[in-house]
């Protein structure tokens, strides 16, 4: 059982940040350290940089209260101090678990406000989907009008594609979601006597109940501008650290766009804090456009550790603390 625990730990927390690691050291290990040093030490706006981080803070209560509109769709009080605190921890939880900081945050929001896990996690499901669309959005615009960026970037890293055809070829994913189809209907068609299946079942239901929080939303113009605002305060919070830089100051709106785009597609693979993944997209991005490859590589360390692992973990923790101290206030304040 002592095994098991540890090796359960090294895969949900060692093994990906050895990727990560491993990723890193293999985007640095040919560059020239000196040069990133006197970037760091000498070459940086650190003033500009703090300015950022007031952007990223904005983003993530505006995500407080969007995720406060899908859960009030569905008739639950609850504080929307509560719902941010959560929020911020959430991403302090993903730096050490790598999306384990969602279940932390419904499962948080659950035992303070007494609202259903599932139903909460069903409002979550939605909250990243429209992430996830947002990003395909952006994605699938910057493919339209900047082909040429994405022919220079494949033919620079060819082996993202061929590792593509590899593993995700059209017949392996219409087998894979053939079988799973199969499966989820054989077990709760044919195996719905089972105490089990019947529990899974009911937790399925509420997790729909709250994934149909979108439809039943009263403002959804509301829950539109809170996503394009969350959006855009990611967006100043990445794009205005490059007139921290010399080298990426004069690059222009559309090349932090893309840039921006690039790194949030980074931040989508599970590993914390998308260490590795985030540095590999945007080294690669600004290399194309023209920024020496020391420099990227300096700008990458300095923007990812000060924005993703510092401000992130600190008003995470922040939050993490606020959540027992405010409720218990509450709760004194009651008794």
């Amino acid at each position: 059982m002592a095994f098991k625990k540890i090796l359960r730990k090294f895969v949900k927390v060692i093994f990906p940040l050895l990727i990560g690691f491993l990723l890193l050291w293999f985007l640095y290990r040919e560059m020239d350290f000196k040069e990133i040093w006197l970037v760091v030490k000498k070459g940086v706006r650190y003033d500009i940089l703090l300015l950022s981080l007031l952007f990223g803070l904005l983003g993530n209560v505006v995500r407080g209260f969007r995720w406060g509109l899908l859960i009030s769709s569905l008739g639950e009080k609850f504080k929307m101090s509560n719902l941010i605190y959560a929020v911020l921890g959430n991403y302090t939880v993903n730096l050490v678990l790598p999306r384990v900081g969602e279940v932390w945050r419904c499962g948080v929001i659950a035992k303070y406000e007494k609202i259903p896990f599932t139903k909460l996690f069903g409002t979550l499901l939605i909250d990243r989907v429209a992430d996830t669309v947002t990003v395909g959005l952006l994605a699938f615009l910057i493919f339209v009008f900047n082909i040429s960026f994405f022919q220079k970037f494949l033919a620079r890293n060819p082996e993202l594609l061929e590792s593509f055809q590899n593993n995700f070829s059209i017949v392996w994913i219409i087998l894979g979601i053939v079988i799973l189809v199969a499966a989820v209907w054989y077990t709760f068609s044919r195996l719905s006597h089972i105490a089990l299946v019947q529990k899974a079942k009911g937790m399925l239901s509420n997790v729909w109940e709250g994934m149909k929080s979108v439809w039943l939303i009263k403002y959804k113009f509301r829950f539109i501008l809170e996503t394009l605002m969350i959006w855009g305060s990611y967006f100043l919070y990445f794009y205005i650290a490059f007139f921290a830089f010399d080298f990426t100051r004069d690059l222009g709106l559309d090349v932090g766009l893309i840039a921006f785009t690039m790194s949030s597609i980074g931040v989508a693979v599970p590993i914390q804090g998308a260490i590795g993944p985030w540095h590999f997209m945007v080294i690669a991005t600004l290399v194309i456009f023209g920024v020496n490859e020391n420099d990227a590589a300096a700008f990458a360390l300095v923007v990812h550790t000060i924005q993703s692992v510092i401000w992130t973990g600190l008003c995470g923790l922040v939050g993490i603390i606020a959540l027992p101290l405010t409720n218990k206030t509450v709760e004194t304040t009651e008794k």
